[in-house]
């Protein structure tokens, strides 16, 4: 009888002081599942990391034996991305040290850290970093990919305040990547997705955020096109201290939303504006009120960072369906206005939506080429997410996105956030970097020609010919 993965990982992996989760042990459907229940897949073995040592043993382990490696953080990515079929999953989850420096302004979190724990430490000091709109986020999938959040248009992205990282190479070395240390591998991990190592720990700067006004405002969904023209016109122009995404989404059938309002279609803004001058919201969010009807609910208040950071976690709890697609965009003109108000008033479940999160502000700040999240010059990041908790919706939700993201491509800048979409092909993948891919592709090249970490958006190893 032949050894199974999990059997020769017992053999062989005896410096392992996390856990080694095979079919046959119980538990194994827990630890293998991830947040899409669209993805069902069966990995032979499920290492459960403690340490950085531990890391390298199970990278060396898959390396040696030849089975594919998933890396797992919080195993939120739409594409299920963190596991694999018949291979290894590298299980970040036990990695959860956060050590906060309230003078330095930095907070150095472990890789297996969920952003809801991060917001938790950071804001007990009146700090936060910019990241996400649902807290059981992993820290590491999200910010490799960029890091989109509520905080961007004041904070900028989650690269954007990742000071350093340590990383387990594909060869087993322990490294650090910051501005001074590793600085090609650097820049890659700052958009670049997991493909250069698997990072262990991040140190990520700081900014003073205790309380925010946050909170949606509704309109009818039928008043789509015309909020959604008046919002891309107020939002660049807006101070930087306000966010606020563009959304089609039903109201949550519970608190605190009104029972008349329950399940309705709706489109609107989502805000977040930093500080606790409800005065000053009321000023900044004025311009876009008084262009438009009446809302059906005006709800921003003062609040915790990280409540507004935990908002959808209620509506969107691990095991729905899920089905994503993505795109950059540079210009909302007439004729994308009035096919978003189309298919946002088609949404074929209550929990599907459409977001459309302001990548302007402090991200302009940052050139094209000064990390390797290619799309500064873009002013929104939209994503299509088909939802529901029934599998036999499956279908239905997934063609909506589809077809949605089909029609808004030739109004998109192009791209993808690579956050945000289902398994891509390599075209889908370079497009998505643009004219930083070719030099991932030799950074790549350099930390793991044999493209190991190739369950991710994959970029290539450069050819050495």
């Amino acid at each position: 009888m032949s050894t199974t993965p999990v059997q020769a990982a017992r053999q062989e992996l005896s410096a392992f002081k996390g856990q080694l989760i095979g079919p046959e042990d119980p538990g194994y459907d827990e630890a293998r599942a991830v947040y899409n229940a669209m993805i069902n897949r069966r990995p032979a073995l499920v290492a459960r990391c403690t340490s950085p040592e531990d890391v390298a043993l199970v990278i060396g382990f898959a390396r040696d034996h030849a089975l594919p490696l998933a890396v797992r953080g919080g195993g939120h990515h739409g594409a299920g991305l963190s596991t694999c079929d018949d291979g290894v999953v590298l299980d970040l989850s036990p990695l959860k040290d956060i050590a906060v420096d309230p003078a330095a302004r930095t907070a150095r979190v472990g890789g297996g850290c969920l952003l809801g724990e991060v917001d938790n430490a950071t804001h007990e000091h009146g700090l936060a970093t910019p990241s996400g709109i649902i807290s059981t986020t992993g820290v590491g999938g999200i910010t490799l990919g960029g890091g989109l959040g509520h905080l961007t248009r004041k904070c900028g992205l989650a690269v954007d305040n990742l000071l350093e990282a340590e990383l387990v190479l594909a060869n087993g070395e322990r490294v650090r990547a910051s501005a001074d240390e590793n600085t090609d591998l650097y820049w890659a991990i700052r958009g670049g997705g997991g493909n250069f190592g698997v990072v262990t720990s991040f140190l990520f700067r700081l900014h003073e955020v205790s309380t925010v006004v946050a909170g949606p405002t509704f309109w009818p969904v039928e008043l789509g096109a015309e909020v959604l023209a008046a919002y891309r016109d107020f939002i660049p122009n807006a101070p930087r201290e306000l966010g606020g995404f563009f959304l089609f989404a039903s109201v949550p059938p519970g608190p605190p939303f009104p029972e008349e309002l329950h399940l309705k279609k709706v489109c609107g803004v989502l805000w977040c504006r930093v500080g606790d001058d409800t005065e000053a919201a009321a000023r900044d969010m004025a311009p876009l009120l008084d262009a438009l009807p009446e809302p059906l609910l005006h709800g921003p208040a003062p609040m915790p960072h990280p409540a507004i950071q935990s908002a959808f976690d209620a509506v969107y709890p691990p095991g729905d369906q899920w089905y994503w697609r993505a795109g950059f965009v540079n210009e909302i003109p007439g004729e994308a206005v009035e096919l978003h108000a189309k298919f946002g008033a088609e949404m074929p479940t209550w929990k599907s939506t459409m977001h459309l999160y302001p990548i302007d502000g402090a991200v302009h700040d940052v050139g094209p080429t000064d990390t390797a999240w290619g799309y500064r010059d873009s002013g929104w990041a939209a994503v299509y997410a088909g939802v529901d908790p029934d599998p036999a919706n499956a279908e239905v939700i997934k063609r909506w996105s589809v077809d949605y993201s089909d029609a808004l491509f030739p109004y998109s800048a192009g791209g993808a956030y690579v956050n945000m979409v289902m398994a891509e092909d390599q075209e889908s993948v370079r497009a998505s970097y643009r004219g930083n891919y070719d030099r991932l592709a030799g950074v790549k090249a350099e930390y793991d020609p044999a493209n190991l970490f190739r369950l991710n958006q994959n970029i290539e190893p450069a050819s050495s010919d």
